[in-house]
């Protein structure tokens, strides 16, 4: 049984706020990406924070967690969700005007971030930073993006609704219940409150939350992406579309139990950390059994890989999707966990899902809606595509590998004893050995923001310098 997305030219279509998401992404994914690389600077020559507070490491890293998350993924998310939820849908967007209402609120949730994280204000949790007014305005703004997502689909005209349409439905609930839990707070003046959990409970919920804003934002509202843009470009149906199914009722069972594998050899009860570290382990069978589902959907069309770029992302990410969630179970058993947790393996392994996977596919994506809702034939220039997938290779890997190397050198040196029972290396002497992998993750993530450059100014050029289509274009 074979599914593909239906293609239907009309237009009926509502693509005005997905064009406003399109260009966002793109800018916001270039903001959070020069910040990566000057923070990832700033390890190697800790002057450059120039001795201010605002420019630290402390309070940049955020910024960029949130930026390259919320901003430059939120804004892929949503733009692709609106578009792909209307062609499978065969309907106009319900409700623009709250759809508008969702793009203006969240480039305004992205700027308060901006200004509120360099400048300390903070609840100090990770991925979840940031302080209570802006807190409940992510739950409004996110309340009206479920309206308007759903709504569509119930308008929809098709009896059938489409695979990605469920990954995409699935992360809008999930994300609005981890968020509301974990934002719960007692407010303490205008920028400042405290979480009402405390202790091991406050740290089990972040990291329920935590480790599901991965599982749901970063892993399920892309595998939507994946689903609709995957065979649209390869021009195939989803290889098996049981499995797709199966791969999002699994996905969803599975990952809210695996939070506590962040929390391993700390207060929270043993038997808490076992179960994680075990539901993280059989988390690998959906994990694989989507990425091998998307890769095959390009069974009797492996010859495109050669001549389109777009294509190659996509399949790219996919790889490193399957990748990054095969290391996660093995980074979560106990044995493993003790020699890698809070070195830089852990870094290597969030890059290594967040470039190779998120950042990668939501480009793919992006190359091919864009041109469809401005009315363009195609992108500028497929060339600079193809120099653009290079870059991006070739940055992740050496990002990703400096980082491996790096976190297995420091778990060893941390855990080396001398004969009388003492530390055979400093702190600092652990520091200095850092320092060249800590260079390579510097240039790999300037690899990585050259192709974003290079990508922005395809975009700007498709627009000003590519002439409008006859015809809708079909997707």
């Amino acid at each position: 049984m074979s599914h593909s997305p239906t293609s239907v030219v009309t237009p009926d279509y509502d693509f005005s706020v997905v064009r406003m998401f399109s260009i966002m992404a793109v800018v916001w994914g270039l903001v959070a990406m020069s910040v990566g690389v000057y923070i990832a600077a700033e390890l190697c020559w800790p002057a450059l924070n120039l001795g201010l507070p605002w420019t630290s490491f402390g309070r940049l890293r955020p910024l960029h967690t949130n930026a390259a998350i919320f901003a430059f993924g939120g804004c892929a998310l949503m733009g692709t969700s609106f578009y792909v939820v209307q062609r499978t849908c065969q309907t106009r967007l319900f409700a623009p005007t709250l759809a508008k209402f969702v793009f203006w609120g969240w480039q305004a949730i992205i700027v308060a971030a901006a200004i509120t994280l360099p400048l300390g204000i903070t609840r100090s949790k990770e991925y979840a930073e940031l302080e209570w007014p802006i807190t409940i305005a992510i739950a409004i703004v996110w309340v009206a993006y479920a309206v308007v997502f759903f709504g569509t689909i119930a308008k929809r005209k098709t009896s059938h609704i489409y695979v990605a349409n469920w990954f995409y439905g699935g992360f809008i609930i999930t994300v609005a219940l981890l968020h509301i839990v974990n934002g719960l707070s007692i407010p303490v003046s205008m920028w400042k409150s405290y979480s009402i959990y405390a202790g091991a409970r406050d740290a089990m919920v972040q990291w329920w939350y935590g480790h599901n804003a991965v599982g749901f934002f970063l892993t399920a509202g892309f595998l939507g992406m994946m689903y609709y843009f995957v065979p649209v470009q390869a021009g195939r149906p989803v290889y098996s579309y049981r499995l797709s199914i199966v791969h999002f009722w699994a996905l969803i069972a599975i990952y809210m139990w695996a939070g506590p594998h962040h929390l391993e050899y700390t207060a929270l009860p043993d038997w808490t950390q076992s179960l994680g570290m075990v539901f993280s382990l059989i988390l690998l069978a959906p994990s694989w059994g989507g990425m091998i589902n998307g890769v095959m959907t390009l069974s009797g069309a492996w010859s495109k890989l050669r001549t389109d770029p777009i294509l190659r992302f996509l399949i790219v990410a996919l790889s490193f999707y399957g990748m990054s969630t095969f290391e996660g179970p093995m980074m979560a058993i106990k044995s493993v966990n003790a020699l890698a947790h809070y070195t830089n393996w852990v870094i290597g392994h969030v890059h290594s899902g967040t470039l190779g996977w998120v950042s990668m596919i939501s480009i793919g994506a992006l190359y091919v809606m864009i041109p469809r809702v401005f009315n363009r034939e195609c992108m500028y220039s497929t060339r600079l595509i193809n120099v653009h997938f290079w870059l991006s290779t070739l940055g992740v890997v050496v990002y990703i590998a400096s980082m491996w190397i790096a976190g297995l050198m420091q778990g060893l040196m941390w855990r080396a004893y001398n004969a009388d029972g003492t530390l055979s290396y400093s702190f600092v002497e652990v520091v200095k050995a850092l320092h060249p992998f800590y260079i390579g993750r510097l240039g790999g993530g300037l690899l990585f923001l050259s192709g974003m450059i290079l990508m922005a100014y395809n975009v700007v050029q498709t627009l000003r310098n590519t002439e409008p289509a006859d015809r809708p274009v079909e997707a």
